[in-house]
């Protein structure tokens, strides 16, 4: 049996069941390994080690903190102290090199005022100098109060270490600290649950080697208070459930159970007309829909009129038209919910109030009042502010080439190359539906799409960007020099990466009567909405 006054050495391999650090020696030069269960007799020489102290550092004794739940056992286990500091009662964090030698001491006092006494630099990580070199595991924390408890949890068999300084200075302390990390197989950052302290565990983890980090995330704050509310094994559930670390983007396949196995809610809207619908499923959140045709064949109004549904769906909506004012946006979808041009008649009042209400009056249209070109990042900012600053599900940008045309000397590509990389982030970080009105360039030969000229993606103007990260790519085409059909525009599906499915997606016609397009098949005066 342990002796009463026998103290913890160190953890040293054991010889019976071949564990790297289960096994503890005691100052009495007996040895009990944790991991089988033997006791036995070191055949080392058995030497407490010296509690060193630079000048200048205080001393205190140790005492039971009743209020952090940490026994006597484990603050003399950790030499934390508490002692005599400018008239009052403080905590005494001892910080040593890794043999021992306290070179620092953080002191905390009852009104939670933190100072440092001593050159902390010197230092080893918080409580490296209790564990050897090496092992299965070592625990990574925040604090030293977290170091303590972590440790107590354990019941002082698993080496646990803190950062001297916390989140802000944990990549520096680990970097420094790195060649006796490596000795362990696994390193586990149980930083505090907290944006700084998730932020910092990834940094630090970045710095081992490929697969020895891993994070854990705990239900509480940190690991102190998580055993102030008695929640012990619960702490340590989370030392063995923590994920090992990977950089951004890289996932374990073994991990997607739950993804791939639940239906997820996504939100979609149909489509008004009946063979886009059938073609593409639905506009959905998460998507970038892309709308594209020559000059003149009805690319802004076909996304107003997308639009207009989706208010009349229910949803919020965020509109950049940047060849058209405000004003010119809000009589746009006035128009179609009067089945009449707002900016060519003389509307009544009432029915002129009738439809604002129903439209701008919802308080679900916004719209970033600016004509002509802007600056990318600018207008970035002004969607992701319309995303989460006005809860808008849809926003609509008419349209991405005008982004570039006020930029003197600028390589158009590229800038447009630029702006789709972030659109596709924003989509999916905002959760957002994406609608985007693009131009075409002039098709080789004699005959443009004002003629009739058959889409396709690749002539699509400015960037191969617009079509390669586009989820929906809609083409409109008419032959504006048909006597017969000079008013029926073809929809053309060229990508559709929700089924694959491509090609004509019906006919419109534009009613220069009521404003709309309806599909051609209907009469002119017949309205489906």
């Amino acid at each position: 049996m342990e002796k009463q006054e026998s103290e913890l050495i160190m953890h040293t391999p054991c010889t019976k069941c071949g564990s790297s650090d289960a096994n503890s020696l005691y100052s009495d030069g007996h040895t009990y390994c944790f991991n089988c269960n033997t006791y036995g007799q070191s055949q080392e020489e058995v030497r407490m080690p010296e509690n060193k102290k630079e000048q200048g550092l205080l001393s205190g004794t140790h005492e039971v903190l009743v209020k952090r739940c940490l026994t006597e056992k484990t603050v003399k286990f950790w030499d934390y102290q508490v002692g005599d500091y400018k008239g009052g009662k403080a905590h005494i964090a001892n910080h040593k090199t890794p043999d021992g030698v306290t070179v620092a001491q953080k002191i905390r006092t009852p009104g939670k005022d933190f100072c440092v006494l001593g050159d902390i630099k010197k230092a080893g990580l918080y409580g490296q100098w209790l564990w050897r070199d090496g092992g299965n595991n070592v625990t990574v924390v925040e604090g030293e109060l977290d170091a303590l408890s972590m440790s107590q949890a354990f019941e002082h068999k698993w080496p646990v270490v803190s950062v001297n300084t916390g989140a802000a200075g944990a990549k520096r302390e680990v970097a420094k600290a790195i060649e006796w990390l490596e000795k362990f197989k696994t390193v586990v950052f149980m930083f505090d649950n907290d944006e700084p302290g998730q932020k910092a565990a990834k940094e630090c983890a970045a710095l081992l080697s490929p697969r020895k980090a891993k994070i854990a995330k705990l239900p509480l704050k940190d690991a102190n208070e998580m055993i102030v509310a008695r929640r012990h094994a619960e702490l340590i559930d989370a030392f063995w459930d923590a994920k090992e670390f990977a950089p951004d983007g890289i996932v374990n396949g073994e991990d997607l159970w739950e993804e791939v196995s639940t239906e997820k809610d996504v939100h979609s809207v149909p489509y008004p007309y009946a063979d886009l619908n059938t073609k593409i499923g639905g506009c959905r959140l998460g998507e970038i829909v892309t709308v594209t045709a020559g000059s003149g064949l009805g690319k802004s109004q076909l996304t107003r009129e997308f639009a207009y549904h989706l208010l009349n769906e229910g949803a919020t909506i965020g509109y950049v038209a940047l060849e058209e004012s405000s004003k010119r946006t809000a009589q746009g979808l006035m128009s179609l919910h009067l089945n009449k041009p707002v900016h060519l008649e003389t509307i009544p009042t009432e029915e002129l109030r009738e439809a604002f209400d129903a439209t701008m009056g919802t308080g679900r249209v916004f719209m970033y009042d600016h004509w002509g070109s802007t600056e990318s990042d600018n207008l970035l900012a002004k969607i992701r502010y319309l995303a989460r600053g006005c809860g808008c599900q849809y926003i609509i940008l008419d349209h991405i080439s005008i982004v570039v045309s006020g930029i003197e000397g600028g390589d158009e590509r590229r800038i447009i190359d630029n702006m789709m990389t972030n659109l596709r982030s924003l989509t999916e970080e905002l959760n957002i539906g994406m609608i985007v009105v693009s131009h075409l360039r002039r098709p080789a030969g004699d005959k443009g799409h004002e003629e009739g000229q058959v889409t396709s993606l690749s002539q699509l103007r400015g960037s191969a960007a617009i079509a390669q990260l586009s989820d929906i790519v809609i083409g409109l085409e008419r032959n504006q020099q048909d006597t017969e059909n000079s008013n029926i525009t073809t929809v053309r599906v060229l990508k559709n990466r929700w089924s694959g499915d491509t090609g004509v997606a019906g006919q419109l016609s534009y009613s220069q009567t009521t404003g709309r397009m309806v599909p051609a098949e209907q009469a002119v005066d017949d309205i489906p909405f």
